[in-house]
């Protein structure tokens, strides 16, 4: 009876600490690496704090891999009698429910106002495992502690948690740059032969994926060595800055690397199998990849350094997937997909380039001088200008020459987004938060060009039915709108956290 009333006058006094409190650190670790963060609160029932993040605050992330975060709060009141610090160990859970949310939004709303919308908020909801109450006076720390609250971790929950920082590592959304010419490629030789072998196309586009995938992690574990990442503050994710996975402490540098060698060796096991099937030559279209992916950031080329890194882009990402993907069905090289490529290939290194920008200041700080950091940021801006424009001149070009088929001109669609992109270049080179919606324009413009070129080879080919046509052109519609909403999605909701830090 004496212990069940002491400690409901424990949890009384620590219960009006936290109210008396007005902000509460939060602190998440990843890794080795440690965040914290003062935050306005709410308590809830048992103890149970809420907190409040701006949807896309790298804290969100940082839970989801590890929900063990501590929380500290100060009550300085006057009626307190000194200062009491509230130490609370607990797990926290982002809040999905929509009455459990709205509910946690008054609660927050009371306490303290939010400046910003439920929907443009992360809710999180930390159950307490112990709490600590000290004060200031010297005497006995007062303690609660919830056994049947503690954060238990299986190693099935440890395994989804890497494979989830695999995932981001692998920046996925921009396996685009892979998915539009290795289509193409597929588009020009049913059109030449007739016929297609699925079974080699989806092989063709795994190990173009599994290539593009690595290159995209070994870049990051290349960038870390170099500083480049740690010192970049000014990067905008999902464009530029690299996946920050070793910066956040999701994966470490070694982890990273393995990573890299694992995804190398499925391109380079599915590469010589396609081999076999098709032809000695997709050897050498995987050993030019594989060495440009390495040696892109890595020692002792290091040809992003040397000025060459945006031309190896755009020749791997562009041609020779392109023509890649053809001679897989074809068994044999044209010069009609070396062309045709063109288009994609001046996009993709567009995509590069302009993403180039934000990281501008750091990369010149390390060495690295892509044709950002040796023009400077408004010369620079200029050329890209030069550079939206070469897939439309080449189509037209081609098409006049009677190379490329008439219903390719379809690409001239995409020609409203690349004039936006532009513009919004000239105006906001040198300012990277202004600069994302050009970063967002160029990507949603080379998956487009990419695609409406397949679909005018489709058009031109050989007993096109109209029906497949626009069925065709339905799905690449939703696929451009697919992309484009999950890439403006993913800034939007960066440059909110931004703006919050």
């Amino acid at each position: 009876m004496r212990e069940r009333a002491a400690a409901e006058d424990a949890r009384q006094q620590i219960e009006a600490a936290l109210e008396g409190a007005r902000t509460i650190a939060v602190t998440t670790t990843a890794g080795d690496s440690i965040h914290s963060r003062l935050m306005p609160f709410a308590l809830g029932q048992d103890l149970e704090v809420y907190v409040a993040m701006v949807k896309g605050d790298p804290r969100a992330m940082l839970i989801a891999f590890n929900p063990a975060v501590s929380l500290l709060a100060v009550d300085e009141t006057p009626s307190a009698g000194g200062q009491r610090e509230v130490e609370v160990s607990g797990k926290a859970f982002l809040v999905k429910d929509a009455d459990e949310r709205r509910e946690a939004y008054d609660l927050l709303s009371k306490r303290s106002p939010l400046d910003r919308p439920e929907e443009a908020l992360d809710l999180v909801r930390v159950v307490p495992q112990r709490i600590e109450m000290r004060s200031a006076e010297g005497t006995p720390a007062t303690a609660l502690e919830f056994p049947e609250n503690r954060l238990v971790v299986s190693d099935l929950t440890l395994l989804k948690r890497k494979a989830l920082a695999w995932l981001i590592a692998v920046r996925a959304p921009f396996l685009t740059a892979t998915l539009a010419p290795i289509i193409l490629g597929g588009a020009i030789a049913w059109a030449t032969r007739d016929s297609l072998s699925w079974g080699l196309f989806f092989l063709a586009l795994a190990a173009g994926a599994f290539l593009h995938m690595g290159a995209n992690v070994i870049n990051d574990y290349f960038d870390h060595l170099s500083g480049d990442d740690t010192i970049n503050t000014d990067f905008i994710r999902p464009f530029s800055g690299g996946s920050r996975v070793i910066q956040m402490g999701l994966l470490t540098p070694l982890e990273t690397l393995t990573l890299a060698i694992v995804l190398f060796a499925l391109s380079s096991g599915i590469g010589a199998y396609l081999a076999w099937a098709s032809g000695p030559l997709v050897l050498a279209f995987g050993a030019i990849g594989l060495v440009s992916a390495v040696f892109y950031c890595g020692w002792p080329f290091k040809w992003a350094s040397r000025g060459i890194g945006e031309l190896m882009v755009g020749l791997n990402f562009g041609t020779l997937m392109t023509l890649g993907s053809y001679y897989v069905q074809t068994e044999r090289v044209d010069w009609t997909p070396a062309i045709a490529s063109i288009p994609v290939a001046a996009l993709i290194t567009a995509v590069l380039y302009i993403n180039e920008f934000p990281d501008f200041i750091a990369d010149r700080a390390v060495g690295k001088k892509t044709w950002v950091v040796r023009l400077g940021r408004q010369r620079a801006a200029i050329a890209y200008g030069f550079l939206m424009a070469i897939p439309y001149v080449a189509v037209a070009a081609a098409v006049g020459a009677d190379v490329l088929p008439v219903p390719t001109l379809l690409v001239l669609l995409t020609l409203p987004l690349a004039a936006r992109a532009v513009q919004c270049a000239y105006r906001y080179h040198s300012q990277p938060v202004e600069l994302a919606p050009a970063n967002a324009l160029t990507i949603v413009t080379h998956l487009a060009t990419g695609l409406l070129l397949t679909l005018g080879y489709a058009w031109d080919g050989p007993d096109a039915d109209i029906v497949y046509v626009v069925g065709l052109a339905i799905l690449f519609a939703l696929m451009v709108l697919f992309v484009s909403r999950g890439v403006e999605q993913e800034k939007k909701a960066f440059l909110a956290a931004r703006e919050a830090m």
